[in-house]
Formats: C-alpha cells, structure tokens, sequence
C-alpha cells in the first residue's frame, strides 16, 4: 500500500521514508506523485525561512543550549511542512507543479520528480535548477508578500554563503575574520575596533544575513550604507525595512558593493570622519554612548536601533567571541 504523503500535517517532517514515498507514488499516481514533491520543496524553502529568522534572534542564556536548538529546529521543520500542506505556504509549490506538469512528460517528469526527491532528501540542487543564492526579490512570485519575500531572500542567500564556506559559521569566527579591518578602521575613528565589529554584527546579523549579489556572491556591505547620489562605485538593489513614524516599511533600495570586508570598513569609516553629522561619534569610548549617538545622528531609523547595538556591545555573545 502506498503512503499518501499529501496528508502531510499527520506525518513527521523528519521521516526518512517520505523521499522513497515520493517515487513510488509517483509510479501509481505521476501527478499526485508530482503534487506531492512540489509539496516537500515547499517545504524545504519555508524551513529555510525560519531557520535565517531565528538565526537573528541572539541565543544566549540559560534557556539555550544544544538540546533546544535541536528541539527548535525539529519545531522549525514541523511548522514549515504544516504551513506548505495547509495552503499557507508562499505558492511556490502550485509553480513547480503548473512547470514540470505543463511543460515535462514520462521520463522527464520522472526525472523531475527524481531532482526534487533528491533535493529534499539533503543531496544538493538538481544540476539543472539555479544556485540557491541565485533567486533574488523580483524572481519571487508577485503574489508574495514583502515581508516573506525578504526573508526568503536573505534564507538563500545565507545557505547559498554557508554552502560555498563564504559566511563565518560562529560570532567567533565573524570577530577573527573582521578584527584587522576593525583595527584600521578605529585608527582613523579613535572608535574601540569592538565597537565597529558589534556594529557590523547588529547590521549583517553576524555575518548570515548581510547583503549579496543576484548569484549570491558578497556585496561586502557590513554595515547597510546605501548608495546616495554621490556614490560611483559598484551597487546591489536590496529589501530594507525603513521606519516611518514608528511604523516599519519595506522597499527595494540600492546598496553600495565592495570588492571586500576591508573595503567597506574603509568607506564606513571615511563616512564617519568626513560627514559633519557624525562628528559627535568620532572618538567615543563609551558602547552604549556610541550606539546613542549614531542613532541620534540618523544613521538609522528603526526607533530601538541604539538599545540594539547597546545589547551586542555590551552582550556575552561579543564579550566570549573576543576572549576567543
């Protein structure tokens, strides 16, 4: 008897069986079979969603420890397959399936069916699918809200990073990487390098969640500094949530794009030093001073920018990754 995995709420997200399910269902019932894995890529998307979500929330404490990121994680899977096979997912499996079943027949549907098996089954992207990192805001569908677009950009881009060893996979590994650049940069700013490394944390989600290129390549923008008029460097079109009144909105802005980290804690700091409304950060010894002054200057607009930049200056996560 073949399992119907089509009524995925009563079935475990991380059953090992389901990807054999979907080939032998595919035999008795191709378009089942072909509704049913455009079901699971779904849901493989929607659990890399939660996964880039709850990577930005910070995981110290006494109730965080291997054992609940492993429980969030079953959760996160759970969730992403409840929400696919409720019909409240993102569309992306009505897509597949009108593509494969519109345009492909027998064997090659079959094999279709195979790529998407196999994906789902953690052996990588199908060699005829783009990388990961390759699917930008205006390549999701337009039905899909902003919000969900915007985290669905930043979840590929940051497994299209993890994937190729781009990303640091540790705040550790994010402080050894940045730290000479930090150095440079508080020479010329009279800036602690810590506070240039935190604010690079708060402004990249530590590395995961910072601004790349259509194919997923680094924009090296660390710390989100559009690309205003003057700008004549490279630049990369982004989501950003702005706030307005208190009230975050979100649109497509231009970013500029370095050619590396040093680059732009280069440019960060020339920012800094030469434009007269961030005089009164110059030379600030003080974190949660700092953070107050940067954004009474406007470097953002999101109304708890210092007391989140205060938190990482001040936080453990920081304090552990520079004791190394």
């Amino acid at each position: 008897m073949v399992t119907k995995i089509q009524n995925a709420p009563n079935r475990a997200a991380f059953d090992v069986q389901a990807s054999q399910d979907l080939r032998n269902q595919f035999k008795k019932d191709p378009q089942g079979g072909l509704k049913a894995a455009a079901q699971q890529f779904e849901t493989l998307f929607l659990q890399m969603v939660l996964k880039s979500m709850r990577d930005t929330v910070p995981t110290d404490g006494l109730m965080h420890s291997d054992q609940t990121r492993f429980y969030n994680s079953l959760l996160d899977q759970q969730m992403a397959q409840n929400m696919a096979s409720s019909g409240n997912g993102i569309g992306f499996a009505r897509l597949i399936e009108q593509q494969l079943g519109g345009h492909l027949g027998g064997a090659q549907l079959e094999d279709g069916i195979d790529d998407l098996s196999a994906m789902i089954a953690g052996k990588g992207l199908p060699a005829g699918l783009p990388a990961a990192g390759a699917l930008q805001y205006r390549e999701v569908p337009s039905s899909l809200p902003t919000s969900a677009a915007y985290a669905l950009q930043n979840a590929l881009a940051a497994n299209s990073a993890r994937s190729s060893g781009e990303a640091p996979t540790s705040a550790r590994d994010f402080v050894n990487q940045l730290w000479p650049n930090a150095v440079e940069a508080s020479r010329s700013t009279g800036i602690p390098p810590q506070f240039l490394v935190a604010h690079a944390a708060l402004e990249s989600g530590w590395g995961k969640s910072e601004i790349r290129h259509p194919d997923g390549s680094s924009a090296h923008n660390l710390f989100g500094i559009k690309a205003g008029k003057s700008w004549t460097g490279k630049t990369v079109d982004t989501l950003t949530t702005e706030y307005v009144n208190g009230v975050p909105q979100q649109s497509v802005e231009k970013f500029r794009a370095y050619d590396s980290y040093a680059d732009a804690f280069r440019d960060y700091a020339n920012l800094l030093r030469n434009n007269p409304r961030y005089g009164g950060v110059i030379g600030t010894q003080d974190g949660t001073e700092f953070a107050r002054r940067l954004q009474t200057a406007g470097y953002a607009t999101d109304p708890k920018y210092a007391e989140k930049l205060s938190g990482i200056i001040n936080g453990p996560t920081l304090r552990q990754a520079l004791i190394g």
